[in-house]
């Protein structure tokens, strides 16, 4: 009777360890979901599209996809434009309808990478409880003091004509306030000037803050960047964070 016994106990312990061993299986082949964190000029925008080409999974900036629902008139794009237009924050309810409906998308199958959401712990919650099931959700925190966002962004000059970017400092035009490519006038955007970016850098710690500790607290989510390395070694950095099945498989 005892032997038969440890026979149905070692059997139990044998299905618990190959249960255990599937879940983690499961886990593993999960869809990637990348989320990028970071203060202005931290260079998200920069690497969201070379990590888009690298994994072949898309770049979903919310702030394109306000303006493409908005443009296009639908009824979502007409709700979230009637609380712009009232200067009212758009609900996270109509946010996250319009990202959910964005992701489910065939284009977003094998994953998609997300910038300027989620914007607050409630967001993250929502999307967490969505997606925690089929994603590996990893959080890139672009580290960058604002001392160092300070220089980088005040000298950034842009084309009138072509729109492309000097830098005063690192990277000057041959003439000064022309550009090389197409001999427009260069000019600096009003929102690259340091008092403006002072404050929009104040209000980004405050509300990130708490977006950071909230996905400091998740096992292996928050990766941290350092944004103030060259754009190169930031893109292997960026790599280095992320899980290796994921590389592996493109």
């Amino acid at each position: 009777m005892r032997f038969w016994i440890g026979i149905i106990a070692m059997a139990g312990v044998l299905l618990a360890q190959d249960g255990a061993a599937l879940e983690r299986k499961n886990r593993d082949n999960r869809h990637l979901a990348v989320i990028l964190l970071g203060p202005p000029g931290a260079g998200k925008g920069t690497h969201a599209g070379r990590l888009s080409h690298y994994l072949g999974i898309p770049h979903i900036s919310t702030g394109e996809l306000f303006r493409e629902n908005i443009r296009n008139e639908n009824p979502i794009g007409k709700t979230a434009k009637s609380y712009i237009d009232q200067g009212n924050l758009v609900p996270d309810a109509v946010v996250l309808e319009m990202l959910f409906a964005r992701t489910a998308l065939p284009d977003c199958k094998d994953g998609y990478i997300l910038d300027g959401f989620p914007r607050t712990v409630t967001q993250a919650k929502a999307l967490d409880q969505r997606i925690s099931k089929t994603h590996q959700l990893i959080a890139l925190n672009f580290n960058t003091p604002d001392e160092f966002l300070v220089d980088r962004i005040t000298g950034r000059l842009a084309c009138k004509e072509c729109a492309k970017i000097y830098h005063k400092r690192y990277d000057p035009p041959k003439q000064a306030n022309i550009c090389d490519s197409c001999e427009g006038a260069l000019y600096q955007r009003s929102d690259d000037k340091e008092d403006i970016l002072r404050q929009r850098l104040a209000v980004y710690r405050k509300e990130s803050q708490p977006l950071i500790d909230f996905y400091a607290a998740k096992k292996n989510v928050l990766r941290q960047i350092d944004g103030r390395n060259a754009k190169e070694q930031v893109f292997h950095d960026v790599l280095d964070a992320l899980p290796q099945v994921a590389l592996l498989a493109k």
